[in-house]
């Protein structure tokens, strides 16, 4: 059996229901986690479904996070219901800013001859919570790009002066915040997004916080990635993590359980990374 703890649904930039993340995950034999972006508004309804389908099945959360200048994201695994609305509440204040930078970014993108609305894009995500994928969506459907992808890279891309970046929750106050209520605090894909020798500067101060792991199979590494992962997470006796980061249409060339076609996240790390949290929390 492998696992799967890295997926987004509707509920974040998804297109796949918790439910329909659960269908597959069951005739994959799939262990997985939800981990949507800044909510755990999904999770009532996929761990309701893993229970029907009998899918060992992981509530979680993926936190947009800053260190200094740079962008992490932080994978709060094992999160239990009775932390659900302090969860919400925490991301309530982001939701307010990130949606203050949207409305921003779409005016930018009018005032240069891009005639989409927020109203529209809005109504891409269950929630409501809308973030730069769903308005790459929108430009896509609206013709004005042919893929996400090219959105991402060109539009929204970070120098062309229409995204507009948020305030993001600072990454050792959110680790603290995930042992605080119970949960696994896991980097996301940190290879991905900084180099080895910056991980290894900041994994002392972020272990001292209360950091567990690091993802080290991802969809987006290669096999040189995943071995220096691999050997920085046994460096700093760091827990394994790994998932697809499957978003569904979103990310086409992503699937579920197997990334773009060679990502296999063997049974083993799920059941380390949970006998590893019921004796961190003596559950």
């Amino acid at each position: 059996m492998r696992c799967d703890l890295h997926t987004h649904s509707i509920n974040s930039d998804g297109t796949s229901t918790p439910a329909e993340i659960i269908a597959t995950a069951k005739k994959q034999g799939l262990i997985v986690a939800l981990t949507d972006h800044n909510t755990v508004s999904g999770l009532p309804a996929f761990i309701e479904e893993a229970k029907k389908q009998g899918v060992i099945a992981v509530g979680g959360t993926e936190l947009s996070c800053a260190y200094g200048d740079t962008e992490f994201h932080l994978l709060g695994l094992f999160i239990s219901p009775e932390y659900y609305e302090r969860v919400e509440g925490l991301v309530k204040e982001f939701h307010i800013l990130k949606e203050f930078s949207n409305i921003e970014m779409i005016e930018r993108l009018n005032a240069a001859g891009y005639n989409i609305t927020y109203a529209d894009v809005r109504r891409r995500n269950a929630n409501g919570n809308a973030n730069r994928a769903h308005v790459a969506a929108e430009l896509l459907e609206k013709g004005y790009v042919s893929s996400i992808t090219e959105a991402f890279n060109t539009l929204l891309a970070d120098d062309r002066g229409f995204y507009v970046q948020p305030a993001r929750l600072q990454l050792i106050d959110a680790i603290r915040f995930l042992r605080q209520i119970e949960a696994l605090p896991i980097i996301a894909h940190p290879l991905q997004d900084i180099s080895a020798e910056m991980l290894r500067s900041i994994l002392p101060e972020l272990i001292e916080a209360g950091l567990v792991g690091i993802e080290t199979l991802h969809s987006s590494y290669s096999e040189e990635q995943i071995a220096v992962a691999k050997e920085i997470a046994h460096s700093f006796s760091l827990l394994e993590s790994g998932g697809s980061d499957y978003h569904g249409t979103t990310k086409p060339t992503i699937a579920l359980g197997s990334g773009e076609g060679n990502l296999n996240v063997p049974e083993e790390i799920y059941y380390t990374l949970r006998d590893y949290h019921k004796n961190l929390y003596k559950k």
